[in-house]
């Protein structure tokens, strides 16, 4: 059985500013995301730039926030956004939806594609390898605040987390920090490595991140104020999981008939 080690949220305070360390992750998965896309950018003779591989990682990055935070809100804590809609803003307090995120990064890379001329999957495609370290540094931020913590286990690894009470629990965060952001980065890395048809690595993060997410889903206590949502078992992370699975798998098998490249 492990402790949860005492870790203060707020990584420097300067009088009344306080930066979170939960923050801090959030700007070491965008700077992630720019050094790969940059890397990349200079091996796709000519058709991405430095310019636009910044242009992309500086919007996505609005998308993502305002996405996470506001699909957080619409997904899992309607009731609390109906009482008190200023609480949308608090984004210190950890409280972000992967989901949100994505449909809001889905928004931003429509809309850049049409900026500079490039077809949606032709950018969602370049994008997707440089995704998961973020995750990855987005589940850490999480295991800092304390939050999202796993279910009770008699497993040695089993955590206390003093806000869970006294039972160990599956350290959840740090599952899919594994599995969502490293090996996920690991897969779509060399997957892309070389060519592949258009709209291919896109659905192999979608079904990928799904599969795995709704795998960790399992050891994950379900949100407080929803519980299971269908069928006595199934999460809302797996729920929304559901729908990227399955148009993932179809993507796949629709690039691989296309073959266009």
């Amino acid at each position: 059985m492990l402790i949860y080690p005492d870790i203060n949220p707020v990584a420097v305070k300067i009088g009344p500013l306080a930066v979170h360390w939960y923050g801090l992750m959030y700007l070491v998965g965008f700077a992630a995301a720019w050094l790969l896309g940059v890397y990349r950018a200079k091996h796709s003779n000519g058709v991405w730039t430095k310019a636009q591989v910044s242009d992309m990682i500086f919007y996505g990055a609005i998308g993502a926030v305002l996405g996470g935070r506001i699909g957080y809100m619409l997904f899992y804590d309607w009731s609390n956004f109906i009482a008190e809609p200023l609480e949308i803003f608090k984004i210190w307090q950890g409280g972000m939806s992967f989901h949100g995120g994505f449909l809001g990064t889905m928004l931003v890379a429509f809309l850049f594609a049409r900026s500079t001329k490039k077809s949606f999957f032709q950018v969602a495609d370049f994008a997707v390898p440089l995704v998961p370290l973020g995750l990855a540094a987005g589940r850490l931020g999480n295991f800092i605040n304390g939050e999202l913590w796993g279910r009770v286990t008699t497993m040695p690894w089993g955590m206390v987390y003093p806000q869970a009470g006294p039972l160990p629990r599956h350290p959840s965060e740090l599952y899919e920090l594994f599995l969502e952001g490293i090996l996920l980065f690991i897969i779509m890395w060399f997957y892309t490595a070389k060519p592949k048809p258009r709209m291919a690595a896109s659905g192999l993060f979608l079904l990928c991140y799904g599969s795995f997410r709704f795998f960790v889903e399992f050891f994950r206590e379900p949100d407080p104020q929803l519980g299971f949502v269908a069928f006595n078992w199934m999460t809302q992370g797996q729920v929304l999981c559901l729908p990227m699975i399955i148009v993932g798998a179809a993507l796949m098998i629709w690039a691989y008939q296309r073959k266009v490249y």
